[in-house]
């Protein structure tokens, strides 16, 4: 340590008078100097710089048990608690937010409500049996973008998303369209929300019957209903949105999108997916490998 730092400050200060303030003996320093460092030291300064460009390629969001299983998925073998180590000596720690919660949901209306047939059954065993949606909300300086999904359960991958000003029936009904549009699910679909008045809307219901999709609905207040979706959310926000200072509603609009196409569908991997991200674990599915 005491001959790192010598060399580290050997062009601002004479090398003699470091050593005799530090208690090295000059002869010992440069004798450190002409040391090759070993080979564990040399695999270690390899993989801290691998483990420093992961962290940044995949958004500053990984910690040690992804970063680990990154390099896992290179053919590399190391240890998670190495890579644990490095990142604690580099000072890469995964961004973390505390978060407020608004409500997005109005349950207050007069609207048929459908029954929690989901009943909290939140890992289907094959990919367009269950989707569930949900809405929240982005902070801009033009006011609020709100943002509704539907998620695919089996592999959590957002298959729909729709954004807008307005909280309202077309907000949920684009997100649909958008999913219906890219899978094309068979009759028998289970679909789950909240029982908010844009989920309840005759717009929105008449959509979800003429794709023979069945209607779930959480119970009143209870938001671990609808646990995933809402577990979605707070990993945007904890990620992404709450890093953010969005000056309006298209520049919140491009980040958000990006996030969810490039980077949550495609590249983040999920531990409750044995750290696959969703498209490689829907592809498995596909294979024959789940």
């Amino acid at each position: 340590m005491r001959h790192s730092f010598i060399a580290a400050q050997k062009t601002h200060f004479p090398v003699t008078l470091l050593c005799r303030l530090l208690g090295v003996s000059k002869s010992g320093f440069y004798a450190h100097l002409s040391r090759r460092p070993s080979k564990r030291a040399l695999q270690s300064r390899q993989l801290s710089l691998q483990v420093r460009e992961l962290y940044h390629t995949n958004d500053k969001v990984y910690g040690s048990p992804r970063i680990y299983r990154e390099i896992q998925g290179k053919g590399q073998v190391c240890g998670i608690h190495r890579v644990a180590k490095l990142m604690q000596l580099e000072g890469l720690r995964a961004i973390q937010c505390k978060h407020f919660r608004a409500t997005t949901t109005d349950s207050r209306h007069n609207l048929p409500i459908a029954p929690n047939t989901l009943d909290r059954q939140f890992w289907p065993q094959a990919p367009d049996q269950v989707w569930a949606g949900d809405i929240t909300y982005i902070p801009t300086a033009e006011g609020w973008l709100y943002l509704a999904v539907i998620l695919d359960l089996y592999s959590r991958r957002v298959i729909g998303h729709s954004m807008s000003r307005f909280v309202d029936q077309d907000l949920v009904c684009d997100a649909l369209r958008s999913a219906i549009g890219l899978r094309k699910p068979s009759a028998g679909l289970l679909h789950h929300s909240d029982r908010g008045s844009q989920y309840a809307s005759n717009a929105y219901q008449d959509l979800l019957r003429r794709n023979g999709i069945q209607c779930s609905m959480s119970r009143k207040g209870n938001c671990w209903d609808n646990a995933v979706v809402e577990s979605f959310f707070h990993t945007l926000k904890t990620e992404r949105v709450h890093h953010k200072r969005y000056s309006s509603r298209a520049e919140a609009r491009a980040d958000i999108f990006d996030y969810i196409e490039r980077f949550y569908n495609r590249r983040r991997r999920h531990s409750s997916l044995n750290y696959l991200n969703p498209v490689e674990y829907e592809a498995n599915y596909q294979n024959g490998v789940a």
